[in-house]
């Protein structure tokens, strides 16, 4: 099944995304980088999520990404961020 086939439109052979599907989270010293369905990579700091930033490396790279890409969970820390929040800039302290 593609996922992407549902959840976009097609408008005059131009691709128009219609919802942001997480595929991957990968990490470097500073920065949390996920990648989307789409081609998309949302790049946010770690100090962001007070959680991840004093997580070990390990911990961080334990996550799951939920089964429609829309979360993603650290059971080792108990964090859960989604993909929405990250594209809309939400931090730790966002409503």
């Amino acid at each position: 099944m593609n996922i992407l086939s549902e959840s976009n439109k097609q408008t005059s052979g131009v691709y128009v995304p219609m919802s942001a599907v997480a595929q991957a989270v990968e990490f470097d010293d500073d920065m949390m980088h996920v990648s989307l369905a789409d081609g998309r990579v949302v790049s946010v700091p770690i100090l962001w999520f007070p959680r991840l930033s004093k997580a070990t490396r390990a911990e961080r790279e334990n996550c799951d990404i939920s089964p429609a890409g829309i979360g993603i969970h650290w059971p080792d820390i108990d964090e859960d961020l989604s993909v929405a929040g990250l594209l809309a800039g939400a931090d730790s302290t966002s409503a």
